[in-house]
């Protein structure tokens, strides 16, 4: 029985139809593989940005730019402990909240993350500081808005990010607009833990982008064998038809 002409092409369309999608897939996964390269360079960058900068010797704040994030600094001040908020974080500690509290300097008033403190029923004791303080730790970019989850609400002493700008204007400050993670002061066992940046990053950017460039190539191949395959068959029905 062969093909009647409107068979043949409801059955070309349909494989037009089939290519034109596979197309689009095809396309999509070389976008992710680029995509994944752009990252990969983003995170070299990213860590050598860290160690030139997280384990120099500290240099004085305040610093005239706010583009050097990890940049190891050291400033003096006094803490305005009743302005202190928390921000909520999940650690390898667990879940609990960083203590940010504006320390007010010479220079400049700038918000430290003087580090963790552990949520659940048992609280802990903080350690305090009066009069001036020397504070050594990495510079950090304000992170407004909050997460992807949550939204910081002032209003209700809620936030979820060190949104500079908000948490200045919520405490009637004017402050450095970036923050510092400081180190650990005090004991081993005070609280709260400083010295908990994170300054260590996962990197499989380039395992993600040859996975994506491999599926691609698959379906390369299997888009070639499926139209070397309808050739065929249609060079057949046409002989027969002869």
């Amino acid at each position: 029985m062969t093909d009647t002409p409107e068979r043949a092409g409801r059955s070309r369309a349909v494989d037009l139809g089939l290519l034109a999608v596979a197309m689009v897939v095809f396309i999509t996964l070389i976008g992710l593989g680029n995509w994944q390269l752009r990252r990969l360079a983003w995170k070299l960058d990213l860590i050598e940005t860290v160690e030139a900068r997280a384990y120099a010797d500290p240099v004085p704040a305040p610093i005239a730019t706010t583009d050097l994030e990890y940049l190891r600094v050291v400033l003096t001040g006094t803490y305005r402990h009743e302005d202190s908020l928390e921000i909520k974080a999940v650690t390898e500690l667990g879940p609990g909240n960083w203590l940010m509290t504006p320390l007010e300097g010479a220079g400049q008033t700038v918000w430290i993350n003087r580090g963790f403190v552990p949520g659940g029923p048992d609280p802990v004791t903080l350690t305090r500081p009066d009069g001036p303080v020397t504070v050594t730790g990495l510079v950090r970019l304000s992170q407004p808005g909050g997460t992807l989850l949550e939204n910081n609400a002032p209003a209700d002493d809620r936030w979820v990010s060190a949104d500079i700008a908000a948490m200045s204007d919520n405490a009637g400050l004017q402050t450095a607009d970036y923050f510092v993670d400081a180190d650990h002061a005090g004991a081993a066992t005070d609280w709260p833990r400083g010295g908990m940046t994170r300054l260590n990053f996962r990197n499989s950017h380039l395992s993600y982008a040859l996975t994506w460039y491999a599926m691609a190539a698959l379906l390369l191949a299997g888009m070639a064998y499926v139209i070397r395959d309808r050739l065929r068959s249609r060079r057949r029905t046409t002989g027969s038809a002869d």
